[in-house]
């Protein structure tokens, strides 16, 4: 057994001291909290048997301590995890609170706990600030790249209401829903991707390689070269000209300035929204995620007695579109006016009719977060299909493009060949 030197706190805000034994830190913190205490420090005792995690670790050599103060904050900051990492984030605290650890011995836990994407900076940060008096949910703001604002308002609703773990177990299945659905657009996007690559190599291969050995075989013929081959001569040599190249740079430098510029201003990121939304083919696709997210993450909140307008807040800060963010934001006023969610969101002409008369019809029998389920599961549903259907329009799309990209290398050299061939034949006819 090691012994251990604690600080704690009574709840009267008292502080105190003292020494006992344990196997472990974890299990000395878990002998402080049945003690009644809120542990402040808890170190080995100098000549103990067991030493604190990372003291090695502390006394080691660190590039990060060489930089200036502004540098080193930003390389501890924890950056932004993925909604899979944070999923298992949330399900791993959720779990120790249902296993009946305390609040304070649960993240003492999770600081040992291995979470990809998340350090264990960020669980000692709660763990001190519990300690300290502070509210899980005001802890938790403290760190706003960790935790957003829907993460933050659902974990004080859940202390307010006595079901903090509950309420944890439905953020890490709302995130696990999302990273599922993030998971699906990868997925539905490799092989046409793998395609385009593929076709680009077999273009580039053959622009460099392969046509310069041609055309110093049709230099040598003094023929009459068909338009399809001077064409290509043409665009090879553009291509290995440094001037054009120099030119066509410069050109996709200022043109990606400008997109990036424009896409920065208001009116830019409002047009391209809307483009996203009725673009062809990946339209369908884009409503479907952003209407089911939208929906989703409202009834999660509500769900979770986070009241409307702040539901409604924050659901127009995570949903990524300008268009609806705007729509969003013409129905918080008007709730706050004393008008039923469905009534403006008509009136926004951005949401489709089906999830206006299903909110309804939850408005009607007092259940708006179930029927904001419901919304979220079809749409969902309907992802799903639309990913498949739009995964099958473009690769037969792509394949056709570099097929007659190919055609065209291909048929160029050919046409020469035989302009070649016939002025060969015709030369010797004589």
């Amino acid at each position: 057994m090691a012994q251990f030197t604690y600080k704690a706190r009574k709840r009267s805000g008292e502080t105190v001291t003292g020494v006992l034994e344990g196997n472990d830190r974890s299990a000395a913190l878990a002998q402080i909290d049945r003690m009644g205490l809120f542990p402040v420090a808890v170190e080995a005792a100098k000549g103990g048997v067991a030493s604190t995690p990372g003291a090695a670790a502390g006394k080691s050599f660190s590039l990060i301590a060489l930089l200036p103060p502004t540098l080193r904050e930003a390389a501890l900051r924890p950056s932004k995890p993925k909604l899979q990492e944070l999923a298992t984030f949330t399900q791993q605290f959720s779990n120790l609170l249902k296993s009946g650890m305390p609040l304070t011995v649960a993240l003492n836990s999770m600081t040992h706990l291995e979470t990809k994407g998340i350090p264990s900076s960020v669980s000692k940060q709660l763990r001190n600030d519990v300690t300290e008096g502070r509210s899980l949910s005001d802890a938790m703001a403290k760190q706003p790249v960790v935790f957003s604002d829907m993460y933050v308002n659902m974990v004080r609703a859940g202390e307010q209401s006595g079901s903090l773990q509950e309420v944890l177990k439905r953020l890490a299945e709302h995130y696990e829903r999302f990273a599922e659905v993030q998971q699906k657009f990868s997925s539905a996007l490799i092989y046409p991707a793998f395609v385009m690559l593929t076709g680009l190599v077999i273009v580039f291969f053959f622009m460099t390689y392969m046509l310069p050995k041609f055309l110093s075989i049709f230099a040598d013929m003094k023929v009459d070269l068909p338009a399809s081959t001077r064409l290509l001569i043409g665009i090879s040599n553009f291509f290995s000209d440094p001037v054009y190249l120099l030119t066509m740079g410069v050109v996709l430098v200022a043109g990606s300035i400008v997109f990036l510029r424009f896409r920065a201003s208001d009116l830019g990121r409002h047009t391209l929204d809307r483009w996203k939304l009725n673009a062809p083919i990946v339209g369908r696709v884009v409503r479907l995620h952003l209407f089911g997210q939208f929906a989703r993450t409202l009834s999660t909140l509500m769900q979770n007695g986070v009241s409307v307008l702040t539901a409604l807040k924050i659901t127009e800060q995570v949903v990524p579109n300008v268009v609806l963010k705007q729509a969003i934001a013409q129905t918080r006023e008007a709730v706050t006016d004393g008008k039923t969610i469905a009534q403006p969101l008509a009136r926004s002409k951005v949401f489709p009719q089906l999830m206006i008369d299903l909110i309804k019809i939850g408005e009607d029998t007092g259940d708006v977060p179930g029927a904001l389920r419901n919304v979220a599961d079809t749409y969902e549903s309907e992802l799903n299909i639309g990913l498949r259907v739009m995964t099958n329009l473009i690769e037969p799309v792509m394949i056709v493009g570099i097929a007659l990209g190919v055609g065209f290398l291909l048929l160029s050299v050919l046409q020469a060949m035989f302009s070649i061939t016939s002025n060969i034949g015709t030369s010797m006819g004589r």
